[in-house]
């Protein structure tokens, strides 16, 4: 928001910076959910040591043993995925071997990696009763342990997963939906293959699904994906949590290969695992016809019994993390909240994705992946004056004198796009236009820079040449405009001059000089009204 003077009683002016923020655009209570690292005492590293020579071993020769049984089951699942596929379910007799041999088969490979207990609460609902069990929060592949608790229902897996030698046949046994994040149409198909089961009143297996999308450090609860939702059918919460002294089996973007955790695990005397299944939710009428409504009620009520925040990340910020560490920007940086982002300004991913590119040419490796008021400077090739610093504090949400990713995109779409109309670019050219010939020449440039910034010997020569690209000298207002549009963040440092000029001209008025019904010269119509178009732009 730009600043505004406002008259008192006394006839004098006064200036104020209206600072205020929508709390659903603050920084979330965990500002990244995909890192964690396991931290190793002294003692754990000995007790390490010593189960690498002693337990590790034995249970690996344990693992080994069971593969070379189960292979021979593998092929029972092989031949139902042949017979039947995925266009209908299995026979109850076929299912029901399927069944039985997984959950002896996987029970016995969860206890020799270590989890020789599984603490079970509450009561698992029939497929009549809740078609689709949710489970969060999903944090590790040791997750699948759920299945064994839950009668081994299909499951929504990454069609890698099913070229993966051993555990490929035992996943087509269970006639999992497979997606595909490469495939366009792969969300499409599983949705409607999610709804046709959900809604085939016990003839498909019960569905498993874990919301997230993807793993997190379970300090939180991320955005919900609406694809177990859309049916709108009842739904039952499971919880699973792993209340050990030493987290070992925690799987993110940041942090350790799933082979060291295998490894760490392994080496553990035992791993404590609870899944709790809470009652079912039946979904109302408004929540059947909005599905991010019920999936954010569900959430909800599982935050609320692991006693833990909801955040609006997902499985998009992920590839922002991707991306800004291929930027040479530290991972967290590609934070932003996207599914609130999204939603609330309107963007896409391939447009945040852009914003990133320009916020790393920026930013670069400075203050840990953050712009300062240096850079900020640098980038608009300007010195750091007055107006600079008010716009750097607008963009600077949580006034820590940086600028992070997520207030460069907010800031650019909240602040900078609605000041950048054609009447603010308009105004701005007519201003350097000193002679009115059309044109902006670099001396014009340099005489309205200079005073503004009160530097004589300020030069704005890269800036000039920057906006004409063709080298004629002298700027149009198709190329002035062209520029203007395209670096949305001038018209704001244009505006917010105005208005301290506007300022400042109010402020020189002395109490029997004061003509409220005649504008200032300084400050023409044409700031009230852009400063009020983006002033108004609630964030």
């Amino acid at each position: 928001m730009s600043s505004l003077s406002w008259p008192l009683r006394d006839g004098r002016w006064r200036r104020v910076f209206p600072v205020a923020r929508q709390s659903s655009l603050y920084q979330p209570t965990v500002l990244n959910p995909f890192i964690y690292q396991v931290r190793l005492g002294f003692t754990d590293k000995l007790r390490i040591v010593l189960a690498s020579i002693t337990l590790l071993p034995l249970r690996v020769v344990c693992i080994f043993v069971l593969a070379i049984f189960a292979w021979p089951c593998s092929l029972f699942g092989r031949l139902c995925h042949y017979t039947y596929g995925n266009r209908e379910p299995f026979p109850s007799w076929n299912r029901r071997v399927s069944q039985v041999m997984l959950k002896v088969l996987g029970r016995a490979f969860f206890f020799c990696v270590g989890f020789i207990q599984i603490k079970v609460k509450g009561k698992r609902a029939e497929a009549t009763e809740a078609p689709i069990l949710v489970v969060a929060p999903h944090s590790t592949f040791f997750d699948a342990i759920v299945n064994i608790v839950a009668d081994i229902p299909s499951i929504v897996s990454r069609a890698e997963n099913a070229d993966v030698p051993l555990l490929g046949p035992f996943l087509h046994s269970v006639q999992p939906i497979l997606v595909s994040r490469n495939d366009t149409d792969s969300r499409k198909h599983t949705i409607e293959e999610i709804t046709k089961r959900a809604t085939s009143k016990g003839k498909w297996p019960q569905l498993m699904i874990f919301p997230e999308g993807t793993c997190t450090n379970r300090a939180c609860l991320i955005t919900f994906k609406s694809g177990a939702f859309i049916p709108g059918v009842p739904v039952q919460p499971v919880l699973i949590r792993y209340p050990n002294r030493l987290d070992t089996i925690t799987w993110t973007w940041q942090g350790h290969a799933a082979s060291m955790l295998t490894y760490l695990t392994l080496c553990q005397p035992y791993t404590n695992v609870e899944v709790e299944f809470l009652p079912v939710y039946v979904p109302n009428a408004e929540e059947r016809s909005d599905p991010f409504l019920y999936a954010n009620r569900v959430r909800g009520t599982m935050a609320m019994e692991l006693d833990v925040p909801m955040t609006d990340h997902t499985f998009e910020d992920c590839r922002l993390m991707i991306s800004a560490g291929e930027l040479t920007l530290p991972m967290e940086a590609g934070l932003v909240e996207f599914t609130k982002i999204s939603r609330k300004l309107n963007l896409k991913w391939d447009n945040v994705r852009k914003q990133l590119d320009c916020f790393a040419t920026i930013a670069g490796k400075s203050k840990g992946g953050r712009i300062g008021i240096e850079e900020f400077a640098d980038h608009l090739k300007l010195p750091i004056s007055p107006p600079l610093r008010e716009v750097f504090a607008l963009f600077d949400r949580n006034g820590d004198g940086t600028i992070d990713f997520r207030e460069y995109v907010i800031g650019l779409v909240i602040l900078c796009s609605p000041a950048n109309t054609e009447e603010t670019v308009r105004f701005a050219f007519q201003m350097f236009d000193i002679d009115e010939d059309g044109y902006i020449t670099e001396d014009e440039f340099s005489s309205l820079l200079r005073s503004a910034f009160s530097l004589h010997d300020l030069d704005v020569s890269q800036l000039f040449k920057t906006i004409d690209l063709n080298g004629h000298g002298k700027i149009s207002y198709e190329t002035f405009r062209e520029f203007a549009m395209t670096h949305p963040e001038y018209a704001k440092l244009f505006t917010t001059y105005l208005d301290l000029q506007r300022y400042k001209a109010w402020q020189s008025i002395t109490d029997d000089d004061v003509d409220l019904e005649k504008p200032h010269k300084v400050a023409p119509s044409i700031c009230e009204d852009s400063c009020e178009n983006s002033d108004k732009k609630e964030d």
